[in-house]
């Protein structure tokens, strides 16, 4: 029987989601742990994308086959009563065979916050990277434009990748100012690079403090050099909101309103 399940975990105590030689801690291995517990059978848990060491979910979509059936809202609590508290699984529902939780996802929207106060915020240090300098919303906006739409993002992804094909839709680059201090990045698009969305915000972040013209990205793009893009922002920063899935690709919609 196949699931599919909506996870929120806080990444601060994770190495990533991704079970991997060396990496003390993932959702993945501690998600497979607690499925063995309720003698599920072996379980593969596949999510909808590999959050990387630090990085946070609202919304992370898995999918997992397993031996034995379970009514959707008993295996819910019964996980959540095994899981530690800095990972809940908020949401679960039957799945067709033939659901793909990474292949059938659409799109993702993350969000990427900044404190930017002159004294940092303890109360958001595990969930927010601190900018002291101040930032222009204005000219980051005016960047933020340049880079909608379909692309070769290629000098957005991080050395090292085996990705072939660069080029990526992306369909929403929002600079906003919440309140006091705080700047949001909310980003979304039909698929990232490995670290393109923390690399997007480290590159805004520069144009805001003044070290970058906010009408060099269409020049940065065309580049496609790595080295020609501004830093990756800290993981601690990055939100998972959602994974979208088309209508065809539900395939067990969630009543958590993941579509």
């Amino acid at each position: 029987m196949l699931f599919r399940l909506l996870l929120e975990y806080d990444g601060s105590g994770f190495s990533g989601w991704q079970s991997q030689a060396g990496a003390t801690r993932t959702v993945q291995e501690v998600l497979e742990a607690a499925f063995e517990q309720l003698d599920a059978g072996p379980a593969r848990v596949t999510g909808s994308g590999r959050t990387d060491a630090g990085v946070h979910a609202e919304g992370q979509v898995a999918g997992v086959s397993l031996s034995r059936d379970f009514e959707p809202e008993a295996l819910k609590r019964a996980l959540n009563a095994i899981l530690p508290a800095d990972l809940a699984v908020l949401g679960v529902d039957r799945a067709s065979a033939d659901f793909d939780a990474r292949r059938d996802a659409t799109g993702k929207t993350y969000r990427y916050g900044v404190w930017n106060g002159r004294a940092s915020s303890p109360l958001r240090s595990a969930r927010w990277h601190h900018v002291a300098i101040p930032l222009d919303i204005v000219v980051m906006k005016q960047a933020a434009v340049e880079l909608l739409g379909t692309h070769d993002f290629a000098c957005f992804q991080a050395a090292g990748s085996d990705v072939v094909d660069t080029v990526r839709d992306l369909r929403r680059l929002e600079v906003a100012g919440r309140t006091g201090a705080e700047i949001v990045f909310l980003i979304e698009g039909s698929g990232f690079l490995w670290h393109m969305v923390r690399t997007l915000a480290g590159t805004l972040l520069e144009v805001g403090r003044g070290r970058r013209d906010p009408n060099s990205m269409g020049a940065l793009l065309a580049s496609r050099d790595r080295r020609q893009a501004g830093p990756t922002a800290p993981a601690k920063g990055l939100t998972l909101v959602s994974v979208e899935y088309g209508a065809g690709a539900a395939k067990g919609a969630l009543a958590s309103g993941v579509s």
